[in-house]
């Protein structure tokens, strides 16, 4: 039995979304949420299955991003798990449309920091993906100063109003 923890894969100006899911057709319903969600939105998306031939199942409307996705999906190898890269949106813009797709049952991370999948390995080398792990260790608790320059960084990229 073994424990790894795999960098993942995410080009510059992206990010990736990982998440669990439970059947072939993930990939096309997630599809159709991808590009409903944001116009312009580029996107790849790879799905492994956990039964039949085991293949990872593939789509998106950019070629680079479905060979990541699939990169990333192949280092992985844990049966049921799905990676979306995305350009041209933030997740913020479409988690609300992936969560809604009925067969998904979980969504591990939604980032742009640098991403690690943990992995366990067992006697028959199935896999199964633990968890992310997301960016880097937390170095403390924020202050007054902190605290403002988050509010005013909210409010210049447009997610909060003007107090």
């Amino acid at each position: 039995m073994k424990l790894e923890a795999i960098p993942l894969r995410i080009p510059e100006g992206c990010n990736i979304i990982v998440g669990i899911s439970h059947f072939i057709k993930t990939v096309e319903d997630l599809y159709e949420a991808l590009v409903g969600s944001v116009p312009n939105i580029k996107f790849g998306i790879a799905f492994c299955e956990a039964s039949g031939p085991c293949l990872v199942r593939r789509e998106g409307n950019d070629d680079e991003l479905i060979e990541v996705a699939t990169e990333n999906a192949l280092k992985v190898a844990a049966g049921h798990t799905f990676f979306i890269l995305i350009r041209n949106a933030y997740p913020i813009n479409v988690l609300n449309a992936i969560k809604a797709v009925p067969e998904v049952c979980t969504i591990l991370c939604a980032t742009a920091n640098p991403v690690k999948a943990v992995v366990f390995e067992d006697e028959d080398g199935n896999r199964a993906l633990l968890g992310i792990i997301d960016g880097f260790r937390t170095k403390g608790v924020e202050g007054p100063e902190h605290v403002r320059e988050r509010r005013e960084f909210l409010r210049k990229i447009g997610y909060k109003l003007a107090p």
